[in-house]
């Protein structure tokens, strides 16, 4: 057999560092890196970055659906529940929203079952536009702030608090009982206390003499016209005034309620951390909390024709 050497093609020579090419070859225009803005907007992927409704379902994804070794599917889940009260939930602001979610959806019946006769609860209240659809914002927009002018949320925060370690402890010992003593304060005072200034807080405002930050960024005005007999509060004093006389607003955040079994009143907090009751009224122990805040509204009113004395 003949081989024709020369119609073998030749190998291309070794490739050596600081060789330069001796043929022409066709350079294809690189991609041009991205622009610096874009780099620093996007960041590192995090947990931050995703959308708040998936960013709850990972969180529900971590309760576990089995039972354990040694642990029923209910004692590992109030684990669970207890991990993202202590752990989970201080991780950062996206975490915190996705976790108070679903510690109050799970614990607020048995908050709702604690609130003793006659008193009222509305932790949640429904925002006036119910009509808009939720959105879903990642954390490269504006944050809104993650408190509530609803002071009796963090009454049910504090309930979670304690209900979660309560759990927990019963379910690590038989010895272990849970103590009535460590809600007796939330609903015998902090609860009706809360919803009365939040009712306060409604009454107030419905009269125009509370004012929340919402409304008052909206208006550089600080009064408004005095309620007339026709809005449901007729005042003892100055009535006959009510068509010109202008009230002035008292912020909410500078309002409290003191509360006890016989009587109710404001208590309003000045620059200078100084606190003084402007207006008391009595009540009875089995007085709704909805007489008694139209009550205090009543008398603020009365206060604030008389000059604020």
């Amino acid at each position: 057999m003949i081989i024709d050497e020369k119609s073998m093609s030749q190998q291309p020579p070794p490739y050596v560092p600081g060789d330069r090419p001796t043929v022409r070859t066709t350079i294809r225009p690189a991609i041009p890196p991205p622009l610096p803005q874009h780099r620093l907007g996007l960041g590192k992927p995090s947990l931050d970055a995703l959308p708040s409704h998936i960013l709850l379902q990972i969180v529900y994804m971590t309760f576990p659906q089995t039972p354990g070794v040694d642990q029923g599917r209910l004692e590992r889940q109030r684990k669970t529940l207890y991990w993202l009260s202590m752990c989970l939930r201080l991780v950062n602001r996206s975490l915190y929203i996705a976790c108070m979610h679903v510690l109050r959806s799970t614990y607020l019946p048995a908050y709702e079952t604690l609130i003793k006769p006659p008193y009222s609860s509305d932790p949640f209240p429904l925002p006036s536009s119910t009509s808009q659809a939720p959105s879903y914002s990642s954390s490269f927009s504006q944050p809104e702030s993650i408190h509530t002018l609803q002071r009796e949320t963090a009454v049910l925060d504090l309930f979670i608090a304690v209900k979660v370690r309560e759990d927990v402890w019963m379910d690590d010992s038989e010895l272990h009982l849970e103590r009535e003593e460590s809600f007796k304060d939330i609903f015998d005072l902090n609860q009706p206390r809360s919803r009365l200034e939040d009712l306060v807080r409604v009454y107030g405002l419905r009269e125009g003499v509370i004012s929340v930050p919402s409304t008052a960024s909206a208006s550089t005005s600080p009064t408004i016209a005095t309620p007339t007999r026709a809005s449901g509060f007729p005042t003892s004093r100055g009535s006959k005034y009510a068509s010109s006389k202008q009230l002035p607003k008292i912020p909410f955040s500078s309002l409290s309620v003191s509360f006890s079994p016989r009587k109710v009143g404001l208590v309003i907090s000045t620059v200078s951390r100084s606190r003084r009751t402007i207006v008391e009224v009595p009540r009875s122990r089995d007085e709704k909390l909805e007489i008694a805040a139209k009550r205090l509204v009543k008398e603020l009113v009365v206060w604030l024709e008389a000059g604020g004395r």
